[in-house]
């Protein structure tokens, strides 16, 4: 009578686990000596005295934390209506390169020259032009608003970035499958929208993951031309008090947001690449 046995683990993989085990208690242990010399070290530099006073005063971020979460509702506004019009634009750029129509040359043109223009001038000095150029003009409210104007700034900068990651993932779509599908029949159109578009922002999900961090960063350079952000609440408060800490406040609620979305966009990453093996 044959007995069944649960073969146990190999000899490689009982090695492996091991060495998993002792890098394990390395990064432990040479994280934990780290923290130790900076709570130690730190502290006995001359001037630490005066930097807490001046950048981790409990007492101010106490009494400026909530005012900084007011402020930051304006960012999060600013942003949610920013991303959906630069996922929009950036689609139609990158689908207006990828144009094989003669006719539509002009169109591959100005999609070229559009990524060209907004990469290449820094999102500052856009934000900058756009956002007291155009007020400039004489318009009428609401129209001379540097939240419209700011906004647009942003949208015209990050629609160049996405459209290339668009791009890319649109390139990444073997060509044997266009082939394929327009062999069944289908248009060009029919080719992109069915068959190339779906598998390209599937494989560019991580990427536009992180232009959206960057995107909820970069809202409080509108700060510069007007719009009370966390940003400007943060510097209303230095000069209020004569302090840094709102500073650091305001970090603390970035970091709050950013965090949780850089940890799911390295998750879809690793997802991909385990997809991909």
């Amino acid at each position: 009578m044959t007995q069944n046995r649960t073969a146990g683990p190999t000899r490689r993989e009982l090695f492996e686990a091991q060495q998993r085990r002792r890098s394990i208690r390395i990064a432990a242990t040479s994280t934990v000596l780290v923290v130790v010399a900076l709570i130690v070290l730190v502290p006995l530099a001359p001037g630490w005295v005066k930097v807490q006073q001046s950048f981790f005063n409990g007492e101010v971020l106490v009494k400026t934390f909530p005012k900084l979460l007011e402020a930051f509702k304006i960012n999060v506004m600013i942003f949610a209506w920013s991303a959906p019009a630069i996922a929009v634009l950036g689609l139609l750029i990158a689908l207006a390169r990828d144009t094989k129509s003669p006719a539509l040359f002009p169109l591959r043109i100005f999609g070229a020259a559009f990524t060209d223009i907004f990469r290449g001038v820094p999102v500052i000095l856009t934000v900058y032009l756009i956002g007291f150029g155009i007020p400039g003009l004489g318009l009428t409210r609401p129209w001379n608003s540097p939240y419209i104007w700011g906004s647009l700034a942003l949208i015209l900068t990050y629609s160049a970035y996405v459209a290339e990651i668009f791009r890319s993932g649109i390139d990444s779509v073997h060509h044997s499958q266009r082939a394929a599908a327009l062999s069944l029949g289908l248009t060009e159109g029919q080719v992109m929208r069915d068959v190339v578009l779906p598998q390209a922002v599937r494989n560019v999900v991580p990427s536009q993951m992180n232009m959206l961090i960057a995107l909820q960063k970069d809202v409080s350079l509108l700060s510069f031309i007007g719009p009370v952000e966390i940003f400007r609440q943060a510097g209303v408060f230095k000069s209020l008090l004569a302090n840094f800490t709102p500073y650091v406040g305001a970090a603390i609620i970035f970091l709050i947001v950013t965090i949780p979305a850089t940890r799911y966009a390295d998750h879809l990453m690793a997802r991909q690449m385990r997809e991909r093996r």
